[in-house]
């Protein structure tokens, strides 16, 4: 195995010198960015691809625009090395709905309390008496889970079948809460079927989770939010894992304003505060860092920066990412389509790079404009 993923060109070496990253410094937290046009989705497609031809690190991708949902679709233009290589690695891609991949389910059951509370809309503190009948129902929930008396409730529909047959009015509140909301209907719930975290426990190469798929945001950060609580849930199984949010504003912003989305966030943020050590590593990718916690974003020991016109945002980086230098920031406006600055311990020092060419296919790309 190569000691250096190879992503494209130096930009101003005299030879075209290919431009490389470490892999082994992706065990820290990274964050890519660049405006809109910028290249930034097809330039970070260039490097997973090399981590998947490179390293043995799973990735999973949570990804809001649909972008990466072909990265296993291999470009004609590949050598036959690269084809044959790329063609053994086992990347999965889950989908909502009738599109092509694997169905993506979870099981609203094995979230944890306060997660399904989130998705119910929720707060433990504004809404504290209904928060409170599902902590005292959860002990009953959980008993009836282990001994297979709560098995009719993994049913479709079966949970809130469950909850009106008690006099409770309480109870009757969430069922109702639930059928108002719409969420029992979520196709998004297993219901008995295999979930994500099942994919993502049998440790495929890629999992790719199409969170554009989703026709609702609350729908879309369930799903989020799944994924993230299992692999937490899961932390003391130290399993690697680079852990990619393309778009993270949508998931990871700094003033939340739903319990759904406030829980994710702060999902998020753990992770990037603590995650590190038991091997879940963060790639946090946006437009502006502006969109993103700064709680968040201050965990990042690796900075990818393409185009960026903003002065603010500009001045942001700099406080953030002291390693950045200021002279190579300042030429991010500068640059053109598929330029970056890498920055931070996945390279030896900061260098600007023309990015190579992508050898899978991207799945969101621009449109055109049509001509006569």
């Amino acid at each position: 195995m190569p000691a250096e993923l190879s992503i494209g060109t130096l930009l101003e070496s005299e030879d075209a010198a290919p431009a490389k990253l470490n892999p082994a410094k992706f065990n820290r937290h990274t964050f890519w960015c660049g405006q809109s046009g910028s290249g930034k989705t097809y330039a970070l497609g260039v490097v997973l691809e090399q981590l998947l031809l490179h390293t043995r690190l799973p990735l999973v991708i949570l990804d809001p625009n649909s972008d990466f949902v072909r990265l296993g679709d291999i470009r004609e233009g590949a050598s036959a090395e690269v084809r044959d290589e790329l063609a053994t690695r086992d990347i999965r891609v889950l989908r909502h709905g009738d599109r092509e991949g694997l169905p993506l389910h979870a099981r609203f059951l094995d979230l944890p309390l306060r997660s399904r509370a989130a998705v119910l809309q929720i707060d433990p503190v504004y809404d504290a008496e209904d928060f409170n009948v599902m902590l005292h129902i959860e002990d009953e929930m959980q008993s009836m889970l282990r001994t297979g008396g709560m098995a009719t409730v993994t049913e479709d529909g079966a949970l809130v079948k469950f909850l009106r047959g008690s006099e409770d009015p309480a109870r009757h509140r969430l069922a109702t809460r639930l059928e108002n909301l719409g969420i029992a209907d979520w196709d998004l719930w297993s219901w008995g079927r295999d979930s994500v975290a099942d994919v993502i426990d049998e440790k495929p190469d890629a999992t790719v989770v199409d969170l554009g798929s989703f026709g609702t945001q609350p729908e879309m950060r369930s799903a989020a939010l799944a994924v993230l609580d299992h692999l937490w849930l899961h932390r003391e199984d130290r399993i690697p894992r680079l852990i990619v949010i393309d778009e993270a504003h949508n998931l990871c912003s700094p003033e939340p304003e739903t319990p759904l989305h406030r829980l994710l966030t702060e999902r998020i943020v753990q992770i990037a505060a603590e995650g590190r050590k038991y091997g879940l590593w963060l790639l946090l990718s946006t437009q502006r860092p502006s969109k993103v916690h700064p709680n968040a974003l201050s965990q990042c020991d690796n900075l990818a920066l393409m185009r960026m016109s903003s002065s603010r945002d500009l001045d942001e980086l700099g406080s953030v990412f002291g390693y950045a230098p200021p002279s190579l920031l300042e030429r991010s406006p500068g640059f053109a389509q598929g330029q970056a600055l890498f920055a931070g311990g996945f390279v030896n020092t900061p260098v600007i790079v023309q990015m190579g060419a992508r050898l899978t296919h991207e799945g969101g790309i621009d449109v055109s404009v049509p001509l006569r």
